[in-house]
Parts: C-alpha cells; structure tokens; sequence
C-alpha cells in the first residue's frame, strides 16, 4: 500500500512527465529525432542548407561589397529550394572541405562535387548536372600537350588540394612536381609569378581565370581528353530521399533545357562565351 507521500512522489513525477511531453509537442524543434534525415529535416524546418566557394565564379561568384552569391550552381540551388518549398540557407566552403562539411552535417547536399571512388566511401553522389574536361593553363612558352609530356620530373603543376585537379594529376602526372596549394587562386597566383609551369583546372574555371587575365599563358587541354562530371553531393544516411528527389530534379531540368540555360547565363557573366569552348569539347 502507497503512502500518501510515495503516491504525491508519483502524481508529481506524472505532472513532470506529462508537461515535458506537451513541452515537445509545443515546441517542434525539440521533436527531432537523432536519425532525422536531411529530406525530413528540410521538410520540417522548411531550410535547405548548400555551400559556395569563393573565387568559384562562374560556379559560384560572391560580391564583395553586397556579401551576395551569384552564379549557376546558386541558381540551381535556389531553384531547388523553390521545389523544396523551402528557404536557400548558403555558407561558405572550399572544394576540398565540402565533403568534410557534409559528413559533418553542416550542409545537406553540396553542387559541384566530381565523383571520385574515395569520396565516393563516404559521401553519395547525384547524377550528373553536367560534364567538364580537365585542362591546364600554361605559362607562355611551355609547349606540353599531352598528359604524357606533363608527366615529368622537370616540370611543375600547380592544383588546389583536396580538389578534383589534385586527383587527376597526382593519378596523371605522378612523376611530376606537384604543388599543391590551399585554394585555386593561390594556384594561379603561383602560375602568375612563375613558380609553377602549368595549373591544372577543369574547363568552366579556366576559361574563367583566362578572361580575367589573358596574358597569364595558354589553355592547352592535354590528350587524351580526359573528363569528369560536375554533380551533387549529400550525406551519407540510409534514408536516400533528399538524393532521388534531386536526381529528378536534375533530369528533369536537363529535359526543360534550364540546366543549360542557367550554365550559359552564368558563363557570360563572367565573359565566357559558347563560343570560347574549344573544338571537340562540349558540356
């Protein structure tokens, strides 16, 4: 039998209980599971959090007086959250921190990750947004043109760690001298003083870094053409919602011809034209 001090000990705790339970329910943000996933959790908070990379454009281009983003994967993004119905939250990265940024759940997809067997150990990819050649701006009077003449000891490439261009010329050029540098621009700046003989850059961002400055040397795309795919990135997680709602999404936008459109737009902000494409690569 309780005691009336065991039983007030009980109704107590029940209040407690039952007023935690209905501080959940008031409170939604309290609900979320542990294992929540990113679809759910966009759904829920109705946000949609991606990364840019600074000095990206015509990817990504942040404006230095305003602190806005422009460029095509911001547009796709932004159009993506429409979708979503959900509101585009972006914070910045690096191309060699955005895996790292997903794992760590600061992000829920990031675009323009190239699919690598290592990442793709820890990260999930999306189908591809689009296809880009890997090419190297040389400095003037460097006559290599195949990956082959790059492949030497006397000659130095200049890449952005973590990034694409530091797999394909460590996997490429492994005989080479490779400097590797925190961001592409540092590269370039590299290039510029002469430090190294070559950057390498997917084509989107060469051509972008040769507009600027005509005079830093020659886009040259070494044979054989090797290429790689431009596509989202997302968490690993077992609920793969968020990763087959943007396949659709970029198929179908593939289909209406935006994904396109959004790319040339873009490229012409940053002065590069269709017409700057060299003979036998395409998008």
């Amino acid at each position: 039998m309780l005691s009336r001090r065991s039983l007030a000990s009980l109704v107590g705790a029940g209040t407690v209980a039952a007023g935690a339970a209905a501080s959940v329910i008031a409170n939604p943000a309290l609900a979320q599971d542990a294992s929540e996933s990113a679809f759910d959790r966009i759904r829920r908070t109705k946000k949609l959090r991606t990364a840019a990379v600074a000095g990206g454009a015509p990817y990504y281009q942040k404006d230095i007086a305003t602190g806005q983003w422009r460029g095509f994967y911001v547009d796709m993004a932004k159009a993506l959250a429409a979708e979503l119905e959900a509101e585009l939250e972006l914070s910045e990265t690096t191309w060699g921190n955005a895996v790292l940024d997903l794992q760590a759940n600061k992000i829920d997809m990031f675009f323009g990750l190239n699919p690598t067997p290592k990442r793709a150990l820890v990260v999930d990819f999306s189908v591809p947004v689009f296809s880009n050649a890997f090419t190297v701006i040389a400095k003037k009077g460097f006559a290599a043109k195949t990956w082959a003449e790059l492949n030497s000891p006397d000659v130095k490439l200049a890449v952005d760690v973590g990034s694409s261009h530091d797999a394909v010329v460590t996997r490429l050029c492994p005989k080479a001298q490779i400097v590797r540098f925190k961001s592409a621009d540092e590269a370039t700046l590299a290039l510029s003083t002469g430090r190294v003989d070559a950057q390498c850059l997917i084509l989107m961002l060469a051509l972008t870094v040769l507009k600027k400055n005509p005079a830093l040397g020659q886009l040259v795309v070494p044979n054989p053409v090797f290429a790689t795919t431009s596509n989202a990135g997302f968490r690993r997680e077992r609920d793969k919602t968020l990763r087959d709602f943007v396949n659709t999404w970029i198929d179908y936008n593939k289909g209406l011809g935006f994904i396109r459109q959004t790319i040339v737009s873009n490229m012409e902000l940053v002065g590069v034209t269709e017409a700057d494409m060299p003979a036998g690569v395409s998008l």
